[in-house]
């Protein structure tokens, strides 16, 4: 008798691991998740509408967009001035200098005018500036 129980135990011990495992995944693949319009969705491992990862943006992406909204609160003598900053605290940003620079020259032509934004051009990345100005004029 005690060697029919083992044999049950065991048995049971191998398989039920494995049914309540299908069982959840069967139950949480039927659940119909918020914000879905209709009735019951199925969850498929084909789904074509999988959400991407979203990309790390890179450092001087992410100054440049601060300087560009610096430079629309502001002015672009206060962005140059923070970019040169950026520039002399982080050494690997000065490969990038003159993109940014040139990006906030053509912004302030858009804001200001060619005129007034020419103005503003300092000595910052080789006048990369004046060359954005110019280059948007």
């Amino acid at each position: 008798m005690t060697h029919t129980a083992r044999r049950i135990g065991r048995s049971l011990a191998l398989v039920l691991p494995v049914v309540l495992v299908l069982s959840g995944t069967l139950a949480v693949s039927a659940v119909p998740w918020a914000g879905q319009g209709s009735g019951t969705q199925m969850l498929t491992a084909s789904s074509t509408d999988v959400s991407t990862r979203a990309k790390s943006r890179a450092p001087q992406d992410i100054l440049r967009d601060q300087l560009l909204a610096e430079l629309q609160e502001k002015d672009p003598g206060v962005a140059l001035t923070h970019l040169q900053r950026e520039v002399e605290n982080r050494p690997s940003l000065a490969r990038h200098c003159m993109s940014i620079a040139r990006a906030l020259g053509a912004a302030a032509v858009e804001r200001f005018g060619p005129t007034r934004a020419q103005s503003f051009s300092r000595p910052v990345c080789d006048t990369s500036f004046a060359y954005g100005v110019l280059h948007a004029s």
